[in-house]
């Protein structure tokens, strides 16, 4: 057995490289996570989300000008095509959000299709993961406010103000009304923390589908349908339907003490890379903690700190991202269902990006298996099994 088979005893490609990036890293020293050489604290106290995509998407922080450019030139494919619009018009309101978002890029990849020309398709990337960055923040705020809101179009629907950035595009789209500035920054705080995470399931997945030279779209709905998994995506809507059960700490703590009694799995905590915290806990938490305060379920903070301590104290996890990311989200505004769709809006710019690597360098990839059933075996004819 090799040392990638050993370490890879207990499954899941864990402690395996499968490739190599310039794009991020995360865990190290169990904690860590940075962005082209950036930590992830700096990025999301300093920059905006439209900063990070660039850096992500081009490899460096833009300069002013540049930052005006990638503005106005994600505004301008912020569109979509009439048959995307009838398509979304058509997904019933009961369809899980993420099967709209999976379904809105399949539709504008055969309305707008990446070309099968390795020069004009090499030529063409860089705009067309610019176009779905654009486009994802306007189809779930169509999907929403006029399938599940019965809302019709409206002037400036989904591209919204130049000025706008996705955050306000987002929240506008969602809510329906202007949104504070504070949920703005939020938003855009959010948006910066979920953008990229190495090799996670769904980025690995866009990345061995451009690994066969297929198309941008396909790619991106490959690693929708991974995000679509609760393993992976939705741990914020499982903590959201887990706080709101309770009103005040204490009934927060004693129900948390009897669902880890009964060995139920609370999500929102531990996490595959992370050892010692995830670094951008801290991060969201404060953000939670600020919003929480003149909201009228602003108990919910204390709610989801009482199910923190429970989870250190008897089971010595830390949260992730997904937990206080509930509260958050709950506090602008934000329906519980839509949470995994907006990782779909921020992620996009880490999927890109590792598309786009992927690509540079190609190799098809193909890992190997250990085979665990039976040895070498004679055939025997029907008549006489």
């Amino acid at each position: 057995m090799n040392k990638a088979s050993e370490k890879n005893k207990s499954g899941g490609l864990r402690g395996v490289e499968a490739g190599s990036t310039a794009i991020c890293t995360c865990g190290h020293e169990g904690r860590g996570l940075d962005y082209r050489g950036y930590s992830i604290a700096e990025l999301a106290a300093r920059g905006s989300f439209a900063e990070t995509a660039h850096l992500l998407l081009k490899g460096e922080l833009p300069k002013e000008s540049e930052l005006a450019d990638f503005h106005l030139r994600l505004h301008s494919l912020r569109g979509a095509p009439a048959a995307v619009c009838a398509a979304l018009e058509n997904i019933p309101a009961k369809a899980h959000p993420m099967d709209m978002m999976r379904t809105a890029c399949s539709v504008l990849g055969t309305v707008e299709p990446e070309s099968e020309n390795a020069a004009e398709r090499a030529k063409g990337q860089d705009a067309l993961a610019e176009r779905l960055l654009a486009f994802f923040p306007g189809a779930l705020g169509y999907w929403h406010r006029f399938v599940c809101d019965g809302k019709g179009p409206e002037s400036g629907f989904i591209s919204g103000e130049k000025e706008e950035s996705v955050a306000a595009q987002l929240l506008r789209l969602i809510t329906g009304k202007e949104p504070p500035p504070e949920h703005i920054r939020a938003m855009d705080v959010s948006l910066t923390l979920y953008a990229e995470h190495e090799f996670n399931a769904s980025t690995f997945t866009a990345r061995v589908v451009a690994a066969t030279l297929s198309d941008m779209y396909s790619a991106v709905c490959a690693a929708i349908g991974a995000l679509r998994g609760p393993l992976h995506g939705g741990a914020n809507e499982a903590a959201m339907a887990l706080v709101e059960q309770f009103a005040t700490p204490e009934e927060a703590r004693k129900g948390v003490g009897e669902m880890l009694d009964r060995r139920e799995k609370i999500m929102g905590f531990g996490h595959a890379v992370y050892t010692i915290e995830d670094p951008r806990n801290r991060i969201i938490k404060e953000i939670a903690r600020e919003l929480s305060q003149n909201h009228p379920r602003g108990h919910l903070f204390a709610v989801s700190e009482a199910v923190e301590e429970m989870m250190r104290e008897r089971k010595n996890l830390f949260p992730n991202l997904d937990f206080y990311s509930a509260a958050a989200y709950h506090f602008m505004g934000v329906p519980t269902p839509l949470f995994t769709p907006l990782f779909v809006v921020s992620r996009m710019s880490g999927w890109g990006a590792h598309i786009l690597e992927q690509r540079t360098d190609n190799k098809l990839i193909r890992p190997g298996a250990r085979y665990t059933g039976p040895s070498s075996r004679s055939f025997v004819s029907i008549s006489e099994r």
